[in-house]
């Protein structure tokens, strides 16, 4: 039996001389460490506090599939992110994630979700008509909203006001920037206690609650059936025949509202700028349109018929994963690849170094959407835009059908153009797009 091997390490000294650098973006610093010391490092932020990082893809599938019941989520989603939207499956761990999960689980299924579609299709159409041809657009925002209004028209129909759903944007984002400060200024703690700041952004989240209360009142009294996201909730019972209770139910609207928009939106904008450089999968997907566009009015035929713009996102996701960081602690001690893991490591595995990794991809850095001309399920232990094991991603398919109705739909209408040099990004909570500047030109 080999040795065990010790982690290599990366001394304080040298996080603190790039400390300001890692603020603006941890990714160039990170990489120049992953080729220095290997696929796996410690990386010391204090004088006894250290996260381990790693871009070895059989170690995260290990810790998130194999051996998962050894591991649990950090601190920043169990208790920071909590506080701002509750004890949901994003959220929540142990018996309440398990319960939640099998409650939950099948109304994202994909029969579930083929009644879904005309409503997802039309909040995209709708959002597409605030596109102006021959303008430059920063196309973040547009898809910021698309994807928040989808989430919407998809939970509630048309039971919220327009007023209500802008709020409810509003508290969403700000809840979030808020978590961002915490996390990425947390010598400032104290401030934003004293302050008022986190107590200024939990009274928004508390009227946001209220505004959702609401929501579900009106459904439960109308006695109305919408077959939308909420009539699915409401009707879901537990193994014992009880329905969620109130408090739980908007806890999981909330996590639907933080997680299910923005790394949609993330993904989309992404895709467009690729596809704004290669204009020749443009044309690809647009032939793709015309072939499986029927007369039948059957969306959901469509959507799984669209195997090149599948294979597009599926490439710009592995290129800039929306998710681009998955963190992990450990509850007993552990081992793999002769490496010792003590009890309550912090792990960070780096999706977007794993997706990029030399050894496991031909030409990483290159967008290459043939790759996957048959499905992502031959990368399935390299290949993690929506995690891995049973903590991956439930509403996976929910985004997959959405984004292909979104880039069908604008390239089967639009011609898109580049204004921008270079993709740029801003690693915060998710992978942000920066400066997505693009131009239409109407195909007809």
């Amino acid at each position: 039996m080999p040795p065990n091997k010790e982690i290599p390490s990366v001394p304080l000294i040298r996080f603190l001389k790039h400390s300001l650098e890692i603020l603006k973006n941890p990714l160039p610093f990170h990489n120049a460490n992953f080729t220095a010391k290997g696929d796996t490092f410690k990386l010391n932020i204090g004088f006894s506090n250290g996260v381990i990082f790693s871009r070895d893809a059989a170690f995260a599938e290990y810790v998130l599939q194999k051996n998962q019941k050894n591991y649990t989520k950090s601190k920043i989603q169990t208790v920071d992110l909590v506080k701002y939207v509750g004890k949901g499956l994003l959220t929540s761990e142990g018996e309440l994630w398990k319960k939640q999960r099998q409650l939950i689980q099948p109304a994202f299924h994909k029969k579930q979700l083929a009644n879904l579609l005309g409503k997802i299709q039309s909040a995209i159409l709708t959002e597409f008509k605030n596109i102006q041809v021959g303008k430059t657009i920063d196309m973040f925002p547009v898809f910021n909203d698309l994807a928040f209004q989808t989430v919407v028209k998809s939970l509630f129909s048309s039971a919220a006001s327009t007023e209500d759903i802008n709020r409810l944007q509003f508290i969403t984002e700000a809840a979030q920037k808020m978590l961002v400060r915490e996390l990425r200024q947390p010598y400032l703690g104290w401030w934003f206690k004293a302050s008022g700041t986190i107590e200024k952004h939990l009274e928004l989240t508390r009227g946001a609650r209220h505004i959702l209360k609401n929501i579900v009142n009106t459904r439960r009294k109308s006695q109305e059936q919408h077959d939308d996201l909420l009539d699915m909730l409401l009707e879901a019972r537990y193994e014992d025949g009880n329905f969620m209770d109130e408090e739980q139910l908007i806890d999981e609207i909330l996590i639907l509202f933080t997680a299910g928009h923005e790394t949609t939106s993330n993904a989309l904008t992404f895709t467009f700028q690729l596809l704004a450089k290669h204009p020749e999968w443009q044309d690809k997907i647009y032939e793709e349109s015309l072939q499986t566009s029927s007369d039948s009015g059957y969306l959901m035929q469509e959507v799984m018929a669209s195997t090149i713009c599948q294979q597009v996102i599926e490439e710009a996701m592995r290129l800039y994963p929306p998710v681009y960081f998955i963190d992990r602690v450990n509850i007993e001690e552990d081992e793999f690849n002769n490496m010792i893991f003590k009890k309550g490591s912090n792990l960070l595995f780096s999706i977007y170094e794993i997706h990029r990794h030399p050894q496991l991809w031909e030409q990483p850095n290159e967008f290459l959407p043939e790759r996957f001309e048959v499905g992502s399920r031959k990368f399935s232990s390299q290949y993690f835009p929506f995690g891995a094991g049973p903590r991956k991603c439930i509403g996976n398919n929910f985004a997959m059908f959405e984004m292909i109705i979104a880039v069908t739909e604008l390239v089967r209408n639009y011609k898109i153009y580049p204004e921008f040099e270079a993709i740029e990004i801003t690693p915060l909570i998710t992978l942000k797009p920066k400066n997505a500047l693009l131009r239409f030109e109407s195909r007809l």
